[in-house]
């Protein structure tokens, strides 16, 4: 490249001024009289800190050239593979998750176990075997601070719908109430008798469950701490408990290879489901009563050996209806249709379990598109996958961590998805 005669000596004066502002007047003098400048101090004013101005420039102009070659081969590869369009301009409802990953956040000391998004402010939650809660700006990609009062490994975190409350439970035998507003521990809940692997607060606010390794569900006030219920049936550890939208009943899943629904209000178990070959690890909630739209109900985990992912997603009795293959014969992707239930609500559920392309290893968790058109995963195999379940395929499938992905939320409003991974890692992919 060659600089024109007036571009050289803009040059020559902002580096002089660099090395001048820095302190090396040594050098200053000498490259000065080399470069035969006639430093006048009313002139060379405006150079001052160019040179900073220029290279910070340079600097974002690589990143954002690389991004956009990202964009762009990410496109290509597209093109090729579903011929057409790629750059056609896509319905909010059809955006998913696009590699590379927006932010890659690190500051855990052991495996994330949960990462949640809040439902109002732009951060999220992440809890994490070292025993500490993480907040996150996940516009930013900054971290914003710790929250520390467990002695053992944090399994789960749930906000109440207003994002003021946050819940937490841990291998300590507790369950903790947080003021997220003022990040303080208002409530510590003891009552449980084995590590505490899942918590969730009821749609009123006013109570707390949670499910434990003590094969019990317990719902706990939140004005008080005390226990006010305790729903005992499950034989085996409870992996996983959630309500329904309206409160009046709570699922549950089991290393007992069932998956049951609650009344809340009687304690009584109102369906218990019993099709699962391996142990269950995680339910979704039960869906509100409709009778147009399938409602992803539950999700089991199955094991190549032991209990830890799901094999299907059940509807009502067992009856499913489709599968999106995923492995062998545990890891498959399942949707069953509504069906109208003893108890008048009608569950849809989704499956993981058998297959023939897809997830090689344990599926972790699952969750709905907000726009209701896709299925997203996560597995052992240390990928996410997002997964059309109306043509039963999967639709694309990222790379996300280099070792096992334990966790997977989708903002219900911004075009984003965070994963957690055993590699301690937290990661936010754009949607577009």
């Amino acid at each position: 490249m060659v600089l024109s005669q007036r571009q050289r000596d803009e040059l020559n004066r902002a580096v002089a001024d660099y090395l001048r502002s820095s302190g090396c007047d040594g050098a200053y003098c000498t490259f000065k009289k080399e470069a035969d400048l006639d430093m006048n101090e009313d002139v060379d004013n405006k150079y001052a800190g160019l040179l900073e101005k220029k290279w910070t420039s340079v600097i974002r102009l690589q990143k954002e050239v690389m991004e956009l070659e990202s964009k762009l081969n990410e496109a290509k590869e597209e093109m090729t593979r579903h011929g057409g369009p790629a750059a056609r301009k896509r319905d909010p409802k059809e955006w998913i998750p696009r590699p590379p990953e927006r932010y890659a956040l690190s500051g855990h000391r052991a495996p994330v176990t949960r990462v949640v998004f809040h439902p109002v402010l732009s951060v999220m939650v992440t809890s994490s075997e070292d025993a500490t809660i993480k907040v996150w700006d996940y516009e930013a990609g900054d971290f914003e601070r710790t929250l520390k009062g467990h002695t053992d490994s944090v399994q789960d975190v749930s906000f109440d719908q207003t994002g003021k409350l946050l819940a937490s439970c841990s291998a300590d035998m507790t369950v903790k109430l947080w003021d997220f507003q003022g990040f303080e521990c208002i409530r510590t809940m003891h009552g449980h008798d084995h590590n505490v692997s899942s918590v969730a607060i009821m749609p009123n606010a006013d109570h707390i469950v949670s499910a434990s390794r003590d094969k019990t569900i317990k719902m706990w006030e939140v004005a008080t701490g005390y226990c006010v219920k305790t729903f005992a049936g499950h034989r085996e550890w409870v992996r996983m408990v959630r309500p329904n939208p309206d409160g009046s009943l709570i699922a549950s899943c089991s290393n007992d290879q069932t998956v049951r629904v609650w009344a809340v209000l009687s304690k009584e178990c109102k369906a218990e489901l019993r099709e699962h070959e391996h142990a269950a690890d995680t339910a979704p909630p039960p869906p509100p009563h409709t009778t147009t739209h399938p409602y992803l109900f539950g999700l089991s985990l199955s094991g190549m050996a032991i209990s830890r992912i799901g094999i299907d997603f059940f509807l009502d009795r067992g009856l499913c209806r489709s599968r999106l293959h995923a492995r062998d014969n545990d890891g498959a992707l399942g949707l069953q249709t509504p069906l109208q239930s003893a108890f008048d609500n009608p569950l849809a559920v989704v499956v993981v379990g058998a297959a023939q392309v897809g997830h090689d290893n344990w599926v972790r968790g699952v969750l709905v598109h907000p726009g209701g058109g896709f299925i997203l995963s996560c597995a052992d195999d240390k990928t996410l996958r997002v997964w059309d379940y109306k043509n039963k395929r999967c639709a694309k499938t990222l790379s996300a961590h280099e070792h096992f992905v334990t966790s997977l939320d989708f903002h219900k409003s911004a075009p984003y998805v965070a994963t957690g991974s055993v590699d301690q890692t937290v990661k936010v992919w754009q949607c577009r």
